[in-house]
């Protein structure tokens, strides 16, 4: 394991003590899942842990979890951060720095992570999850604007958010999360066929049969054991086709664009000194 990737376990550590206290399941989910079975911790290039729960344990998670957390580690959310422009939560070591790109000029924490996202239902009626695929577009596009632009985003993308910004919706990141919340959590799993995590980038390929998830099979995660998938290999085919096959050396590496990642010392620290300039 690399030095960040110690300090994100003893993160994951601390998640799973208190969904153990509180009684709730998790999954590990993503490429999380994929170095669980496939090389029994993290990928080896890895940088982040991403796991997944039932939107009604997720809530509970973010009511109860900050009280029994150490005090460094911050439960983040668009309610707890403000400026936080994202529909999930992560739990952030506010002694460490990891600055990302996208994120670099806001006011949030910035501290190493892991990943939590909620899982919702998806509607029975194709009526509905066309109108449901359609609102989340739109508002997901407005909280984008939020994110500095970069050059993988087409000519169009890069006008629309130009478009949002001028009208002021990177200044509106609570108001729309919450519209986007409320939404895409209407339809609860305990009545779907399918669980979606609307909250991660990969649209269709994060939609799921409940199945899947199933009660969790625990596996062992570097020196911890964890729930993923039940069925993880329909779950990880999904995601990542044929999982088991190697990657070309050209594709080993991380898909976070970091700016600055310092285990010693806080980003309070850089944004002061930032700020002194």
């Amino acid at each position: 394991m690399t030095e960040l990737q110690k300090r994100e376990l003893v993160i994951l550590k601390s998640f799973i003590r208190i969904c153990e206290h509180l009684r709730l399941k998790y999954y590990l989910v993503c490429g999380s899942a994929l170095g669980a079975m496939k090389y029994h911790g993290f990928i080896p290039w890895d940088d982040d842990i991403d796991v997944a729960m039932s939107r009604k344990d997720y809530l509970l998670f973010c009511e109860k979890a900050q009280s029994m957390l150490p005090e460094n580690i911050f439960l983040q959310t668009y309610k707890t951060d403000n400026e936080f422009p994202c529909i999930y939560a992560k739990l952030r070591d506010s002694s460490t720095t990891f600055i990302e790109d996208g994120v670099k000029s806001l006011n949030i924490n910035h501290g190493i992570y892991i990943d939590i996202f909620p899982l919702d239902g998806y509607p029975n009626l194709i009526k509905e999850q066309k109108k449901l695929n359609r609102k989340k577009a739109i508002l997901k596009l407005k909280l984008s604007c939020a994110f500095s632009m970069n050059s993988n985003q087409s000519l169009k993308a890069k006008i629309a958010i130009l478009f949002l910004r001028l009208l002021g919706y990177h200044k509106r990141t609570f108001f729309t999360a919450e519209k986007l919340e409320k939404i895409i959590s209407k339809w609860p799993i305990e009545s779907s066929n399918v669980w979606c995590n609307h909250g991660n980038w990969q649209k269709m390929l994060e939609y799921a049969p409940k199945e899947y998830y199933g009660s969790g099979l625990l596996v062992k995660f570097e020196d911890v054991f964890v729930y993923v998938p039940e069925r993880y290999d329909d779950y990880l085919t999904q995601k990542y086709g044929d999982w088991r096959a190697d990657l070309p050396e050209e594709k080993k590496i991380s898909h976070h664009n970091v700016v600055v990642c310092d285990l010693n010392k806080s980003y309070k620290e850089y944004f002061l000194h930032s700020k002194s300039k």
